[in-house]
């Protein structure tokens, strides 16, 4: 985790005002850079709930896509933003015999509180990937779980994903 953020924070801070005239180029190396070590079916799964089950194989791809855009655009904001603040790692706390793992970020502000971050891991088979993330301790699926079920329940599936689509769009 260390390796993959000091190499993203230094490729932002070499490529800053080149990203900021064309935020569309984050997509290129978020996806190159982090999101090799996320596991989007896993994520898209439990985002999506009860919903993923009745979800046609079309529309789950089509979902881990547009969700996957929407994180790119959101890693891209916050990275463009990162302006040198110093990062601690505590201890990786894994149980003994467990295929879970918690990797913790800690961004010290100067003047302001610490930002804690918590990566969640597993090891199914291969190599250790995230499925959750908690900032501050508001869980990344948790918020988006509670936010796509409401406009699911107002404009269905589909609606979700072409609202996404439209966002994304811009972005790409």
């Amino acid at each position: 985790m260390q390796n993959t953020t000091d190499q993203v924070l230094a490729r932002v801070q070499s490529e800053k005002d080149q990203l900021r005239a064309n935020p569309g180029q984050m997509y290129g190396l978020v996806s190159e850079l982090i999101f090799p070590h996320f596991d989007f079916p896993i994520m898209s799964q439990w985002v999506l709930g009860e919903h993923w089950k009745s979800a046609a194989e079309g529309e789950r791809a089509r979902f881990i896509e547009q969700f996957r855009m929407l994180l790119v655009r959101t890693y891209a904001a916050a990275l463009l933003e990162f302006s040198g603040q110093n990062i601690s790692y505590p201890p990786i706390e894994q149980p003994s015999g467990k295929a879970v793992a918690l990797v913790k970020q800690v961004i010290e502000k100067p003047g302001s509180a610490t930002i804690p971050i918590i990566y969640r891991l597993h090891n199914k088979s291969g190599p250790w990937k995230v499925f959750d993330v908690s900032v501050d301790g508001v869980s990344l699926v948790k918020t988006y779980r509670a936010s796509f079920g409401s406009m699911i329940g107002n404009k269905g599936l589909d609606g979700l994903l072409v609202s996404l689509e439209e966002k994304n769009k811009a972005f790409q």
